[in-house]
Protein backbone atom coordinates (compact mmCIF):
# COMPACT_ATOMS: atom_id res chain seq x y z
CA UNK A 1 0.00 0.00 0.00
CA UNK A 2 1.41 3.31 -1.00
CA UNK A 3 2.36 5.97 1.76
CA UNK A 4 1.47 8.53 -0.35
CA UNK A 5 -1.84 10.41 0.41
CA UNK A 6 -4.98 9.99 -2.09
CA UNK A 7 -5.37 13.77 -2.31
CA UNK A 8 -1.63 14.00 -3.16
CA UNK A 9 -1.59 10.42 -6.00
CA UNK A 10 -5.01 12.20 -7.39
CA UNK A 11 -3.73 16.17 -7.35
CA UNK A 12 -4.68 17.28 -11.04
CA UNK A 13 -1.79 17.47 -13.44
CA UNK A 14 -4.03 20.28 -15.88
CA UNK A 15 -6.53 21.87 -16.12
CA UNK A 16 -8.90 19.88 -17.84
CA UNK A 17 -8.60 17.61 -14.89
CA UNK A 18 -9.13 19.89 -12.03
CA UNK A 19 -12.92 19.67 -10.77
CA UNK A 20 -14.63 22.51 -9.37
CA UNK A 21 -14.42 26.41 -9.82
CA UNK A 22 -16.21 26.67 -13.16
CA UNK A 23 -16.47 30.54 -12.87
CA UNK A 24 -12.58 30.57 -12.52
CA UNK A 25 -11.24 27.70 -15.14
CA UNK A 26 -14.55 26.83 -17.05
CA UNK A 27 -14.25 28.19 -21.07
CA UNK A 28 -14.89 31.72 -20.60
CA UNK A 29 -13.41 31.65 -16.68
CA UNK A 30 -9.97 34.01 -16.29
CA UNK A 31 -7.58 31.67 -15.66
CA UNK A 32 -8.40 30.28 -19.81
CA UNK A 33 -7.84 33.50 -20.86
CA UNK A 34 -4.51 33.79 -18.72
CA UNK A 35 -3.07 30.46 -20.40
CA UNK A 36 -4.49 31.62 -24.15
CA UNK A 37 -2.27 35.18 -23.47
CA UNK A 38 0.08 34.00 -21.00
CA UNK A 39 -0.58 37.70 -19.06
CA UNK A 40 -0.93 37.23 -15.64
CA UNK A 41 -1.16 39.89 -13.09
CA UNK A 42 -0.46 39.00 -9.17
CA UNK A 43 -3.78 37.73 -7.53
CA UNK A 44 -5.06 36.27 -4.62
CA UNK A 45 -7.25 32.80 -4.21
CA UNK A 46 -9.32 33.68 -1.43
CA UNK A 47 -11.60 30.66 -0.17
CA UNK A 48 -12.18 27.58 2.39
CA UNK A 49 -9.83 24.75 3.02
CA UNK A 50 -9.79 21.70 0.58
CA UNK A 51 -10.74 23.87 -2.76
CA UNK A 52 -8.11 23.82 -4.83
CA UNK A 53 -6.01 26.82 -4.31
CA UNK A 54 -2.81 25.31 -4.31
CA UNK A 55 -3.25 22.92 -7.44
CA UNK A 56 -4.74 25.95 -9.40
CA UNK A 57 -1.60 28.07 -8.67
CA UNK A 58 0.69 25.07 -9.39
CA UNK A 59 -1.47 24.12 -12.71
CA UNK A 60 -1.15 27.91 -13.84
CA UNK A 61 3.07 28.03 -13.68
CA UNK A 62 3.14 24.67 -14.91
CA UNK A 63 1.02 25.12 -18.25
CA UNK A 64 3.07 28.29 -18.87
CA UNK A 65 6.62 26.88 -18.00
CA UNK A 66 7.73 29.29 -15.49
CA UNK A 67 9.61 29.06 -12.10
CA UNK A 68 7.36 28.19 -9.25
CA UNK A 69 8.71 29.49 -5.73
CA UNK A 70 6.66 28.75 -2.64
CA UNK A 71 6.33 29.89 1.22
CA UNK A 72 4.25 29.25 3.82
CA UNK A 73 3.48 32.44 6.00
CA UNK A 74 3.51 29.96 9.19
CA UNK A 75 7.40 29.16 8.86
CA UNK A 76 8.64 31.98 6.68
CA UNK A 77 9.56 35.21 7.62
CA UNK A 78 10.83 38.60 6.21
CA UNK A 79 14.64 36.99 5.85
CA UNK A 80 13.27 33.66 3.37
CA UNK A 81 11.05 36.43 1.38
CA UNK A 82 14.17 38.80 0.81
CA UNK A 83 15.86 35.13 -0.54
CA UNK A 84 13.38 33.71 -2.80
CA UNK A 85 12.92 37.57 -4.54
CA UNK A 86 16.72 37.80 -4.76
CA UNK A 87 16.46 34.96 -6.38
CA UNK A 88 14.04 35.29 -8.66
CA UNK A 89 15.95 38.51 -9.75
CA UNK A 90 18.77 36.85 -10.83
CA UNK A 91 17.16 33.82 -12.71
CA UNK A 92 15.60 36.18 -14.55
CA UNK A 93 16.99 37.18 -18.17
CA UNK A 94 15.95 40.66 -19.62
CA UNK A 95 12.49 40.47 -20.82
CA UNK A 96 11.70 37.30 -19.49
CA UNK A 97 8.11 36.68 -17.94
CA UNK A 98 8.71 36.84 -14.10
CA UNK A 99 8.93 33.59 -11.61
CA UNK A 100 5.91 32.91 -9.35
CA UNK A 101 6.18 33.37 -5.89
CA UNK A 102 3.17 31.62 -4.32
CA UNK A 103 2.59 32.31 -0.52
CA UNK A 104 0.17 30.05 1.24
CA UNK A 105 -2.05 31.34 4.19
CA UNK A 106 -0.79 34.84 3.14
CA UNK A 107 -3.10 35.94 6.16
CA UNK A 108 -0.64 35.14 8.34
CA UNK A 109 2.38 37.28 7.13
CA UNK A 110 2.36 40.22 9.28
CA UNK A 111 2.99 44.15 7.87
CA UNK A 112 6.43 43.93 7.84
CA UNK A 113 6.22 40.70 5.98
CA UNK A 114 3.89 42.02 3.51
CA UNK A 115 5.98 44.89 2.80
CA UNK A 116 9.11 43.17 2.11
CA UNK A 117 7.02 42.11 -0.83
CA UNK A 118 5.60 44.96 -2.22
CA UNK A 119 8.64 46.28 -3.99
CA UNK A 120 9.61 42.90 -6.05
CA UNK A 121 5.41 42.98 -6.63
CA UNK A 122 5.29 46.69 -8.10
CA UNK A 123 8.88 45.86 -10.09
CA UNK A 124 7.34 42.77 -11.43
CA UNK A 125 10.25 40.91 -10.00
CA UNK A 126 7.98 38.15 -9.15
CA UNK A 127 4.26 37.38 -9.97
CA UNK A 128 2.81 36.79 -6.48
CA UNK A 129 -0.06 34.22 -6.18
CA UNK A 130 -1.46 34.28 -2.36
CA UNK A 131 -3.62 31.97 -1.07
CA UNK A 132 -5.72 32.58 2.29
CA UNK A 133 -8.77 30.83 3.83
CA UNK A 134 -9.83 34.66 5.56
CA UNK A 135 -10.96 38.05 3.65
CA UNK A 136 -8.13 39.35 2.47
CA UNK A 137 -9.80 43.62 2.82
CA UNK A 138 -9.00 42.48 6.84
CA UNK A 139 -5.69 40.88 6.46
CA UNK A 140 -3.45 41.91 3.43
CA UNK A 141 -1.98 45.37 3.66
CA UNK A 142 -3.62 48.08 1.11
CA UNK A 143 -0.70 48.82 -1.27
CA UNK A 144 -0.20 44.95 -1.75
CA UNK A 145 -3.89 44.37 -2.28
CA UNK A 146 -4.54 47.69 -4.74
CA UNK A 147 -1.94 45.21 -7.22
CA UNK A 148 -3.69 41.85 -7.00
CA UNK A 149 -6.84 40.42 -8.63
CA UNK A 150 -8.52 38.72 -5.54
CA UNK A 151 -10.66 35.09 -7.06
CA UNK A 152 -12.98 33.71 -4.66
CA UNK A 153 -13.23 29.71 -5.02
CA UNK A 154 -16.38 28.72 -3.34
CA UNK A 155 -16.86 25.34 -1.27
CA UNK A 156 -17.31 21.91 -4.00
CA UNK A 157 -20.99 21.01 -4.35
CA UNK A 158 -22.32 17.60 -4.77
CA UNK A 159 -21.64 16.89 -7.98
CA UNK A 160 -18.12 18.51 -8.07
CA UNK A 161 -17.64 15.98 -5.20
CA UNK A 162 -19.42 12.99 -7.01
CA UNK A 163 -16.95 13.84 -9.99
CA UNK A 164 -13.96 13.38 -7.52
CA UNK A 165 -15.21 10.64 -6.27
CA UNK A 166 -15.77 8.26 -9.73
CA UNK A 167 -12.23 9.73 -10.91
CA UNK A 168 -10.38 8.36 -7.60
CA UNK A 169 -12.45 4.98 -8.11
CA UNK A 170 -11.53 4.71 -11.71
CA UNK A 171 -8.35 6.16 -11.71
CA UNK A 172 -6.53 5.51 -8.72
CA UNK A 173 -4.67 2.31 -9.22
CA UNK A 174 -4.57 1.65 -5.42
CA UNK A 175 -8.12 1.85 -5.20
CA UNK A 176 -8.87 0.03 -8.49
CA UNK A 177 -6.80 -3.27 -7.06
CA UNK A 178 -8.94 -2.79 -3.83
CA UNK A 179 -12.36 -2.45 -5.84
CA UNK A 180 -14.48 0.21 -4.71
CA UNK A 181 -18.23 -0.28 -4.15
CA UNK A 182 -19.94 2.73 -3.43
CA UNK A 183 -23.10 1.99 -1.94
CA UNK A 184 -24.29 5.55 -0.45
CA UNK A 185 -23.08 9.08 -0.69
CA UNK A 186 -24.83 10.83 1.58
CA UNK A 187 -22.42 10.76 5.23
CA UNK A 188 -19.34 11.14 2.89
CA UNK A 189 -20.31 14.29 0.79
CA UNK A 190 -21.86 15.11 4.29
CA UNK A 191 -18.71 14.82 5.98
CA UNK A 192 -16.69 16.31 3.50
CA UNK A 193 -17.99 19.50 3.92
CA UNK A 194 -17.53 20.54 0.12
CA UNK A 195 -13.25 20.18 0.99
CA UNK A 196 -12.17 17.95 -1.62
CA UNK A 197 -8.98 17.36 0.12
CA UNK A 198 -11.19 16.09 3.36
CA UNK A 199 -13.71 13.49 0.92
CA UNK A 200 -10.55 11.76 -0.46
CA UNK A 201 -9.26 11.47 2.88
CA UNK A 202 -12.25 9.59 4.21
CA UNK A 203 -11.57 7.24 1.40
CA UNK A 204 -8.14 6.71 2.85
CA UNK A 205 -9.23 5.97 6.23
CA UNK A 206 -12.05 3.85 4.85
CA UNK A 207 -9.45 1.45 2.86
CA UNK A 208 -7.09 1.52 5.79
CA UNK A 209 -10.15 0.38 7.72
CA UNK A 210 -10.31 -2.58 5.76
CA UNK A 211 -9.50 -5.33 3.69
CA UNK A 212 -9.43 -6.25 -0.03
CA UNK A 213 -12.94 -4.56 -1.14
CA UNK A 214 -14.20 -1.54 -0.12
CA UNK A 215 -17.63 -0.41 0.53
CA UNK A 216 -18.79 2.86 0.98
CA UNK A 217 -22.25 3.74 2.80
CA UNK A 218 -23.42 6.20 5.02
CA UNK A 219 -22.27 3.47 7.75
CA UNK A 220 -19.51 2.29 6.96
CA UNK A 221 -18.15 5.62 6.55
CA UNK A 222 -19.78 7.10 9.98
CA UNK A 223 -18.31 4.28 11.90
CA UNK A 224 -14.87 4.39 10.38
CA UNK A 225 -14.55 8.27 10.82
CA UNK A 226 -15.98 8.00 14.88
CA UNK A 227 -12.52 4.97 15.18
CA UNK A 228 -10.33 7.72 13.53
CA UNK A 229 -11.39 11.18 14.15
CA UNK A 230 -7.28 11.97 14.78
CA UNK A 231 -6.65 10.94 11.33
CA UNK A 232 -9.52 12.84 10.19
CA UNK A 233 -8.24 16.27 11.29
CA UNK A 234 -4.51 15.45 10.96
CA UNK A 235 -4.19 18.39 8.51
CA UNK A 236 -6.25 20.60 10.92
CA UNK A 237 -9.17 20.09 9.14
CA UNK A 238 -10.72 20.39 13.45
CA UNK A 239 -9.66 23.69 13.38
CA UNK A 240 -12.53 24.43 10.71
CA UNK A 241 -15.48 22.48 12.61
CA UNK A 242 -14.96 24.58 16.02
CA UNK A 243 -15.04 27.89 14.94
CA UNK A 244 -18.48 26.76 13.15
CA UNK A 245 -19.44 24.97 16.72
CA UNK A 246 -18.48 28.23 18.00
CA UNK A 247 -20.61 30.65 15.19
CA UNK A 248 -23.42 28.20 15.90
CA UNK A 249 -23.17 27.92 19.89
CA UNK A 250 -23.67 32.11 19.73
CA UNK A 251 -26.41 31.87 17.48
CA UNK A 252 -28.18 28.67 19.27
CA UNK A 253 -28.23 31.25 22.73
CA UNK A 254 -25.86 29.03 24.55
CA UNK A 255 -22.81 30.90 26.29
CA UNK A 256 -21.47 27.88 28.25
CA UNK A 257 -20.80 25.89 24.67
CA UNK A 258 -19.57 29.27 23.26
CA UNK A 259 -17.09 29.91 25.76
CA UNK A 260 -16.02 26.48 25.66
CA UNK A 261 -15.47 26.60 22.04
CA UNK A 262 -14.04 29.95 22.61
CA UNK A 263 -11.02 28.05 25.19
CA UNK A 264 -10.51 25.70 22.58
CA UNK A 265 -9.53 28.36 19.81
CA UNK A 266 -7.70 30.48 22.07
CA UNK A 267 -5.38 27.02 23.28
CA UNK A 268 -4.80 26.09 19.84
CA UNK A 269 -3.49 29.52 18.73
CA UNK A 270 -6.51 30.97 16.65
CA UNK A 271 -5.90 34.51 15.55
CA UNK A 272 -7.36 36.26 18.49
CA UNK A 273 -8.22 39.35 15.40
CA UNK A 274 -10.12 36.81 13.57
CA UNK A 275 -12.14 35.70 16.47
CA UNK A 276 -12.83 39.23 17.11
CA UNK A 277 -14.09 39.71 13.91
CA UNK A 278 -16.52 36.47 13.59
CA UNK A 279 -18.28 38.23 16.63
CA UNK A 280 -18.77 41.64 14.92
CA UNK A 281 -20.88 39.35 11.97
CA UNK A 282 -22.43 37.83 14.63
CA UNK A 283 -23.75 40.70 16.18
CA UNK A 284 -24.84 42.00 13.18
CA UNK A 285 -25.93 38.76 11.47
CA UNK A 286 -27.46 37.40 14.65
CA UNK A 287 -28.18 39.38 17.23
CA UNK A 288 -29.19 42.50 14.96
CA UNK A 289 -32.05 44.93 16.04
CA UNK A 290 -32.93 42.48 18.78
CA UNK A 291 -30.82 44.41 20.39
CA UNK A 292 -28.43 46.62 18.67
CA UNK A 293 -25.68 47.26 21.72
CA UNK A 294 -24.25 44.16 20.73
CA UNK A 295 -22.84 45.37 17.70
CA UNK A 296 -21.04 48.47 20.12
CA UNK A 297 -19.93 46.16 22.44
CA UNK A 298 -18.33 43.53 20.04
CA UNK A 299 -16.84 46.54 17.67
CA UNK A 300 -15.22 47.81 21.02
CA UNK A 301 -14.22 44.12 21.15
CA UNK A 302 -12.54 44.21 17.81
CA UNK A 303 -10.56 47.47 19.03
CA UNK A 304 -9.47 46.29 22.38
CA UNK A 305 -8.70 42.97 21.09
CA UNK A 306 -6.25 45.01 18.54
CA UNK A 307 -4.87 46.84 21.01
CA UNK A 308 -4.17 44.70 23.71
CA UNK A 309 -3.42 41.34 21.93
CA UNK A 310 -3.03 38.12 24.25
CA UNK A 311 -2.91 36.77 27.00
CA UNK A 312 -5.52 39.58 28.09
CA UNK A 313 -7.57 39.81 24.81
CA UNK A 314 -9.41 36.70 25.97
CA UNK A 315 -10.74 38.71 28.51
CA UNK A 316 -13.14 41.33 26.11
CA UNK A 317 -13.11 38.35 23.75
CA UNK A 318 -15.40 36.31 26.71
CA UNK A 319 -17.28 38.90 27.89
CA UNK A 320 -18.31 39.70 23.77
CA UNK A 321 -19.08 35.95 23.29
CA UNK A 322 -21.05 35.35 26.22
CA UNK A 323 -22.75 38.91 25.66
CA UNK A 324 -23.86 38.10 22.14
CA UNK A 325 -24.63 34.16 23.14
CA UNK A 326 -26.92 35.44 25.86
CA UNK A 327 -28.68 38.30 23.51
CA UNK A 328 -31.88 37.58 22.02
CA UNK A 329 -31.70 36.99 18.46
CA UNK A 330 -33.04 38.57 15.26
CA UNK A 331 -31.59 38.03 11.68
CA UNK A 332 -34.42 40.69 9.70
CA UNK A 333 -31.43 42.84 8.88
CA UNK A 334 -29.74 40.48 7.71
CA UNK A 335 -32.76 38.68 5.54
CA UNK A 336 -33.80 42.52 4.75
CA UNK A 337 -30.54 43.53 2.66
CA UNK A 338 -30.28 39.79 1.31
CA UNK A 339 -33.83 40.31 -0.23
CA UNK A 340 -33.04 43.61 -1.61
CA UNK A 341 -30.46 42.84 -3.36
CA UNK A 342 -31.97 39.80 -4.59
CA UNK A 343 -34.56 42.37 -6.23
CA UNK A 344 -32.13 44.51 -7.60
CA UNK A 345 -29.60 41.25 -9.14
CA UNK A 346 -33.39 39.95 -11.32
CA UNK A 347 -34.98 43.58 -11.67
CA UNK A 348 -33.44 44.40 -14.77
CA UNK A 349 -35.62 47.60 -15.82
CA UNK A 350 -33.20 49.86 -13.58
CA UNK A 351 -36.42 52.00 -12.19
CA UNK A 352 -35.44 55.35 -12.03
CA UNK A 353 -35.25 57.44 -8.74
CA UNK A 354 -38.76 59.29 -8.58
CA UNK A 355 -38.28 62.89 -9.20
CA UNK A 356 -39.18 64.00 -5.96
CA UNK A 357 -36.81 62.64 -4.46
CA UNK A 358 -33.78 63.52 -6.52
CA UNK A 359 -31.22 66.50 -5.92
CA UNK A 360 -31.66 69.68 -8.02
CA UNK A 361 -28.20 71.07 -8.20
CA UNK A 362 -28.49 73.02 -11.80
CA UNK A 363 -31.28 75.29 -12.71
CA UNK A 364 -32.41 73.12 -15.78
CA UNK A 365 -32.74 70.26 -13.42
CA UNK A 366 -35.28 72.16 -10.86
CA UNK A 367 -37.07 73.40 -14.34
CA UNK A 368 -37.73 69.47 -15.06
CA UNK A 369 -38.87 68.49 -12.40
CA UNK A 370 -35.91 67.72 -9.96
CA UNK A 371 -36.78 67.78 -5.96
CA UNK A 372 -40.35 69.29 -7.08
CA UNK A 373 -43.15 68.30 -4.71
CA UNK A 374 -40.64 66.56 -2.03
CA UNK A 375 -41.69 66.57 1.41
CA UNK A 376 -39.35 67.54 4.52
CA UNK A 377 -40.66 65.59 7.50
CA UNK A 378 -39.57 67.44 9.91
CA UNK A 379 -41.62 69.99 9.09
CA UNK A 380 -44.73 67.15 10.12
CA UNK A 381 -46.01 66.75 13.03
CA UNK A 382 -43.96 63.59 14.46
CA UNK A 383 -41.65 64.46 11.68
CA UNK A 384 -43.27 61.98 9.35
CA UNK A 385 -45.11 62.33 5.97
CA UNK A 386 -46.18 59.77 3.63
CA UNK A 387 -44.85 60.40 0.93
CA UNK A 388 -43.86 57.65 -2.00
CA UNK A 389 -40.11 56.65 -1.07
CA UNK A 390 -40.05 53.71 -3.97
CA UNK A 391 -39.42 53.54 -7.52
CA UNK A 392 -42.68 52.98 -9.54
CA UNK A 393 -43.65 49.75 -9.55
CA UNK A 394 -42.30 48.64 -6.33
CA UNK A 395 -44.76 50.48 -4.06
CA UNK A 396 -45.70 48.73 -0.88
CA UNK A 397 -43.17 46.32 -1.57
CA UNK A 398 -41.49 45.02 1.71
CA UNK A 399 -38.22 44.39 2.43
CA UNK A 400 -38.15 44.23 6.13
CA UNK A 401 -39.63 41.87 8.51
CA UNK A 402 -39.59 42.87 12.00
CA UNK A 403 -38.63 40.12 14.05
CA UNK A 404 -39.99 37.96 17.48
CA UNK A 405 -38.46 40.31 20.27
CA UNK A 406 -39.39 43.09 22.64
CA UNK A 407 -37.29 45.80 20.30
CA UNK A 408 -38.43 45.16 17.32
CA UNK A 409 -41.99 44.63 18.47
CA UNK A 410 -41.98 48.38 19.22
CA UNK A 411 -40.17 48.81 15.68
CA UNK A 412 -43.14 47.16 13.72
CA UNK A 413 -45.99 48.94 16.29
CA UNK A 414 -44.27 52.41 15.05
CA UNK A 415 -44.32 51.51 11.78
CA UNK A 416 -48.04 49.94 11.59
CA UNK A 417 -48.87 53.43 12.91
CA UNK A 418 -46.86 55.44 10.46
CA UNK A 419 -47.41 53.72 7.29
CA UNK A 420 -51.46 52.60 8.13
CA UNK A 421 -50.57 49.08 6.67
CA UNK A 422 -48.88 50.00 3.89
CA UNK A 423 -46.10 47.74 4.56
Amino acid sequence: MSHIPLAERLRPATLEEYIGQGHLVGPEGVFRRFLESGNVPSFILWGPPGVGKTTLARLVAGALGRPFHTLSAINAGVKEVREVIDNARRQRFFDSAPPFLFIDEIHRFNKSQQDSLLGAVEQGVVTLIGATTENPSFEVISPLLSRCQVYVLKSLEPADLDILLCRAVAADSELRQREVEVVETEALFTFSGGDARKLLNIIDILAGATEGRIVITDQSVTDALQQNIALYDKNGEQHYDVISAFIKSVRGSDPNAAVYYLARMLAGGEDVKFIARRLVILAAEDVGLANPNALLLANACFDTVHKIGMPEARIPLSEATIYLAASPKSNSAYMAIDTALARVERDTTNRPVPLHLRNAPTKLMKEIGYGRDYKYAHDFEGNFTDMEFLPEGLEGTKFYNPGDNSHEASIAERMRKLWKGKY
